[in-house]
């Protein structure tokens, strides 16, 4: 049998994610925060692009909506994305480089990115509840409603670093708005949340079957968990047979729950 630290290789996705980001802020310092930002979502979208299946693309842009396909008089736009994943098959309304502006049944994926949050504001776009409501947004656009008719889309809010207190009241709060609309989330390289329709089956099991966020920590694959998650939702068959290599916590990471489970309902 080979000698092989699939673990090693993993926690190798979070290094790389650190070291890369921490290189453009040892060189401008303070100045233009705002390059730095988008900077960090380029890094994010170039270590997704090493794994992606051929027949998707990753960029950044809005989603153009209209539900009167014939007349075009029921129009939306999203906020801008920091990142998208789409299927190359799929034609869109307008590209230019990375930046892209597609129809909604073209998206399998939508990231928000930061590089770091804190728990709560009432006006601070960088805190949990502020980005978990400009995501919530995205439940104007049919498809992005999980009714059993569209197929699942992923969600995900993304930050380099976290500093709060994970069981916070107010993260419990957000989550709740979001429904579920918000399906994965990893906050720093420890913290990882996870949306389950339906948690009947983990082990150890779960004291209800009913909709929840799980949140977990594991040390140094938060972020690697992310992507491997996006993988396993966005192509066109789940691939299971790398299920071994995408998820390394031997007796899987349901031992590094965090309690309390946020359920959707408080009965």
């Amino acid at each position: 049998m080979p000698n092989q630290n699939i673990r090693r290789f993993q926690e190798s996705i979070t290094r790389e994610l650190d070291i890369t980001k921490d290189r453009v802020r040892d060189l401008i310092g303070n100045a233009n925060w705002g390059e730095e930002g988008r900077y960090k979502e380029a890094i994010l979208s170039k270590i997704i692009s090493q794994f992606l299946p051929t027949n998707l693309k990753i960029g950044t842009g809005f989603i153009l909506a209209n539900n009167d396909y014939i007349n075009g008089r029921d129009s939306r736009i999203s906020h801008q994305l920091d990142i998208i994943i789409y299927e190359d098959k799929t034609p869109v309304i307008f590209r230019e480089g990375d930046f892209v502006i597609l129809t909604e049944n073209a998206v399998r994926a939508v990231i928000e990115v930061k590089a770091n949050i804190i728990n709560y504001s009432r006006d601070n776009d960088n805190s949990f509840n502020k980005i978990i409501e400009k995501l919530n947004g995205l439940r104007d656009f049919e498809s992005f409603v999980d009714n059993g008719v569209h197929r699942k889309k992923f969600i995900g809010l993304f930050s380099f670093g976290y500093n709060g207190d994970f069981n916070a009241n107010r993260i419990a709060e957000a989550l709740r708005t979001s429904r579920g609309l918000v399906n994965h989330i990893s906050l720093g390289p420890n913290k990882f949340i996870r949306f389950w329709e339906n948690p009947d089956g983990l082990i150890p099991p779960v004291p209800r079957n009913s909709p929840c966020y799980i949140k977990y920590n594991l040390e140094n694959l938060s972020f690697s968990y992310f992507i491997s998650n996006l993988l396993h939702i966005v192509s066109d068959e789940n691939p299971v047979d790398r299920y071994w290599f995408s998820f390394p916590i031997e007796g899987t990471k349901e031992i590094h729950r965090e309690e309390p489970i946020i359920y959707l309902e408080n009965n």
